[in-house]
């Protein structure tokens, strides 16, 4: 495949016009142009003088400087794809010619000297010394690719990095100390744990084992480049080598969990399996500089602890370094499938620049495997590489030889340097490989025998280091096998130790910022805390909520939703959803909590509710009535969010998880889009506490309720969310007033634990007349988890009670109104979750003798139907609801009226 030869051919008017225009305008061509007709200047120069050039008739040499400039690109641009990046197979054969043939040029250009060497930091040299260092940069075991990326200084910055610093890098003799030491106690700390634990899962990091030593010159080179903290997130390959030979958990710690030296009543919830558990600590480094390092826990769902670990990583830039994105540094740990596979990755990447989610780079490394499970990579993507979604943000790709430890090392230190100069991300792609299957008790040749009759034979990443500082003189054979059996030692005592007098077990230490919270107890949902505010702080932030800069034009709409809103704070003194949601959020602000919301539209509101920010008609610039409430305030931090669920709700979910004083909030659009989101769900908000002890306070807000628009727009599936609650682990509400919701989300973090909690929170509610709340319900008490029928029905005449929950209620309300109904009583739940049997057993007590009804506008097989039955097992109740179905709701509006009707009449008639 001939790509470049039409170079040479070039016609030469396209050329000259070409030039012409790079004379008038070197902006107007591209930069590789710009750098050719620069070398074609400089030659004419030279040649001119010696009495050569276009006088003389002999532009030749000029167009040799073309064909050597080109050559150079397509160094630059393709070697990656014939570099010696993989240690145990063949590379594929890519079909790029880099014969300087292919450009033109000839055998007998060889000894001709070239001013392009310039170009490579070579100064004038010959084609053959031009070649020889573009095979040494390019086709060695770095394969760099960049030169993709649309940006001038990004590239010429790796020029620089790749033709002149990796061209002469060699490590000084305690930096090969140092990787060795890592590399030794990376392979060793396996293979003991393979000799002494023989057939327990432990998802070895063998083959792939100078990712250590790659991990500790990141970390390093971060601290020296001044970052302050590092959050790490990977899967369960190589984490327990991670956690020993980085973050320095103890090797006895960790041979106490493999001999499973742990009793139930030393857990405190149902714990997690060993390779997936986290850890912190404090690094002193080379540099002198302290570094704190953070290995998220996580689940086998892969790549889902990505998202978290971004997010984590930006609640400690924003809380503990006030914004400044070059302290906090995330680490993504990936597989090769995954990172291909997994659609959270690219979700990752479009967020990674975005305001409200950037960190100011990841540093992404890939432990290429070359495998999954089984599946070989022909099988697992269509790209050439696992990486190339990172073309998608121009983020650079470093294909490294897992088994050449100097080259991995020189890629870390220049990742780093990269993120910090850039604060963009960059991808470290280690291509190695499994020594063992997927798990240590799998055969992988079932799958992959000739790969795995290769690698059977093949030496590890130590022996091949050793063996190449020895035949250089830099250590002494003898040195590396004394660390060898050292350090073997030093691990064989640990475990004697262990063996002898087994280690209490030890549950994972609790974050600094979080030691001041303890964990929730069964009566501290017995009531709720007392979440009022001043009068005074109402008038102030419903100031701030009515007031507009002067100059500011609005538009029509908002001076109508102004005035509404200056009624309401100061006329009638009576609010709506609306201004209850932003007066939760202002009065927070004004006491230096910290709140955070995100979500596709969220500044305006999905359904135009609560316009969190005003945009000038004429010129768009927007103004946050939140953000000036008084100078002491803190900011209101409110984005919208890219077009993701999975992504943006892990995100959130990390930034709780890094500030617990925080009210941090993701909304739907719609409640069912959550459906996207499940993973988090599943792995995190609903099971953490229980398996790593993790408290979390993250607030979902998805809208939810029955009001014709369809099953994709009907219902959140609150029946999800119930069927998880257990042990106390999350809130689920669904209220229905502005005050209750209001004190809801004030009790988030008035609590002096933290919780997950999911509100269904309505769509036709925000405006519907009765829903609203005298301005007095602001000013005392707490959130409600059971809200009485509040017509003053004689409890003595009531013969049926309707429960109900959400939005549902209003239906009712009007039927019982339209009736006259003096003989119902309406009750909400307004918290399903955890149940509130004191408060309701309290409000059922008056209407002893009543017929029980559940009513709900979800169908039988949804809803809280299921979950009413198991929380009230021994009261007799008739349920009210749609007919069981496969689909939330009807896709037409006057069949959903009908339905609507009959059911809320119904709940009457049993």
């Amino acid at each position: 495949m001939d790509n470049y030869s039409y170079i040479s051919n070039a016609d030469v008017g396209y050329l000259d016009q070409l030039y012409q225009n790079y004379k008038k305008d070197p902006s107007s061509v591209d930069l590789t142009w710009q750098k050719f007709f620069e070398g074609y200047d400089f030659s004419n120069q030279r040649f001119g003088e010696n009495g050569h050039g276009p006088k003389g008739g002999d532009d030749s040499l000029s167009l040799k400087e073309t064909q050597v400039r080109n050559l150079i690109f397509v160094y630059r641009s393709f070697g990656h794809l014939k570099s010696k990046t993989n240690p145990v197979r063949e590379r594929r054969n890519h079909q790029v010619n880099f014969d300087h043939t292919n450009v033109g040029l000839t055998d007998a250009d060889l000894d001709t000297e070239f001013d392009v060497g310039a170009e490579i930091g070579m100064g004038r040299a010959t084609l053959r010394k031009i070649i020889e260092k573009l095979k040494s940069v390019y086709l060695g075991p770095i394969g760099f690719e960049y030169n993709f990326i649309r940006n001038d200084e990004v590239r010429s910055w790796f020029f620089q990095k790749c033709e002149q610093q990796y061209y002469t890098y060699n490590p000084s003799i305690d930096e090969k100390k140092s990787i060795l030491t890592k590399l030794n106690e990376a392979v060793v700390f396996e293979n003991f744990l393979h000799t002494k634990f023989l057939g327990q899962k432990r998802f070895s990091l063998e083959g792939g084992e100078n990712t250590i030593p790659a991990l500790q010159t990141i970390i390093n080179k971060a601290a020296e480049l001044d970052v302050k903290e590092v959050v790490i997130g990977m899967a369960h390959r190589g984490r327990l080598n991670v956690l020993s030979n980085i973050l320095g958990k103890t090797y006895e710690q960790i041979f106490t969990e493999f001999e499973g030296n742990v009793s139930p009543e030393q857990t405190m919830g149902d714990g997690d399996v060993k390779y997936h558990l986290g850890y912190s600590s404090h690094i002193n480094t080379p540099s002198g500089k302290k570094i704190y390092l953070k290995l998220t826990p996580n689940p086998s769902h892969l790549e889902a602890v990505d998202p978290l670990v971004i997010g984590y990583t930006r609640g400690q830039i924003d809380d503990e370094y006030k914004g400044d994105l070059s302290k906090g540094m995330a680490i993504l740990i990936h597989g090769d499938a995954a990172v291909a596979g997994q659609g959270i990755v690219y979700e990752l990447l479009q967020m990674s620049g975005l305001p409200g989610y950037t960190t100011g780079g990841t540093i992404h490394f890939v432990i290429n495997n070359q495998v999954g499970f089984t599946t070989d990579y022909d099988d697992a993507r269509t790209s050439i590489y696992c990486t190339d979604l990172a073309k998608i943000v121009d983020a650079p790709v470093l294909h490294v030889n897992g088994d050449d430890a100097e080259a991995v090392s020189f890629a870390a230190k220049l990742a780093v340097e990269y993120r910090q100069k850039f604060g963009q991300d960059i991808f470290i792609d280690l291509l190695c490989y499994r020594r063992h299957g997927h798990n240590e008790s799998d055969e992988p040749k079932f799958t992959q025998p000739k790969l795995y009759n290769i690698i059977a034979k093949h030496e590890n990443p130590r022996e091949i280091y050793v063996k190449k500082l020895v035949e250089r003189g830099d250590v002494d054979a003898a040195l590396a096998d004394e660390m060898d059996k050292n350090f073997r030692n030093q691990l064989q005592d640990r475990l004697n130790e262990v063996k002898q007098k087994p280690l209490p077990y030890k549950p994972q230490k609790i974050e600094a910022e979080w030691e001041q919270m303890r964990w929730a107890t069964p009566e501290d949902f017995d009531k709720s805390p007392e979440t009022g505010i001043k009068e005074s702080v109402i008038e102030k932030v419903g100031k701030a909520l009515t007031t507009i800069p002067e100059g500011f034009k609005p538009l029509k709409q908002i001076e109508k939703l102004l005035k509404d809103r200056q009624a309401a704070f100061f006329e009638t003194k009576v609010l709506g959803w609306a201004e209850a949601e932003l007066l939760a959020y202002g009065s927070l602000l004004t006491e230096k909590t910290p709140v955070r919301m995100s979500g596709q539209d969220v500044r305006r509101g999905t359904f135009s509710h609560r316009h969190a920010y005003f945009f000038d008609a004429n010129t768009n610039e927007p103004y946050c009535g939140l953000d000036n409430i008084d100078k002491t305030q803190t900011k209101f931090k409110i984005y919208n969010s890219l077009l993701s669920e999975f992504g943006v709700l892990g995100f959130e979910y990390g930034y709780a998880m890094s500030s617990p004083s925080a009210l941090v909030l993701w909304e739907a659009q719609f409640g069912d889009f959550v459906n996207g989101a499940q993973v988090i769900i599943d792995q995190f908000l609903s099971s953490a506490e229980s398996k790593w002890q993790r408290m979390n306070g993250l607030v979902m807000l998805l809208p939810h309720g029955y009001e014709g628009q369809g099953p994709e727009h009907s219902s959140c599936r609150p029946e999800r969310f119930l069927q998880l609650a257990a042990e106390y682990n999350m809130i689920v509400s669904n209220p229905t007033t502005p005050s209750n919701f209001f004190h809801l989300l004030r009790r988030q973090v008035t609590w002096q634990f933290r919780k997950p909690c999911v509100v269904f929170s309505p769509k036709s509610l925000l405006r519907h007349p009765a829903v609203i709340s005298p301005v007095k319900e602001f000013t005392s008490g707490s959130f409600s988890e059971v809200l009485d029928d509040p017509t003053g029905v004689p409890a003595k005449d009531v013969k049926r009670v309707i429960l109900c929950s959400g939005k549902l209620y209003y239906d009712l309300a009007e039927v019982q109104q339209k009736r006259k109904a003096k003989d119902a009583a309406i009750v909400r739940i307004e918290q399903l979750y955890p149940f509130p049997e004191k408060q309701l057993k309290a409000v059922l007590k008056k209407y002893k003798d009543a017929k029980v009804v559940w009513a709900q506008e979800e169908p039988a097989n949804m809803g809280a139907y299921s979950f009413i039955l198991r929380m009230m097992p021994k009261q007799e109740f008739e349920v009210v609801s749609r007919k069981a179905s496969a689909s939330p709701a009807t896709g037409f509006s006057k069949v959903h009226k009908v339905e609507q009707e009959k059911l809320a009449n119904k709940a009457f008639e049993i």
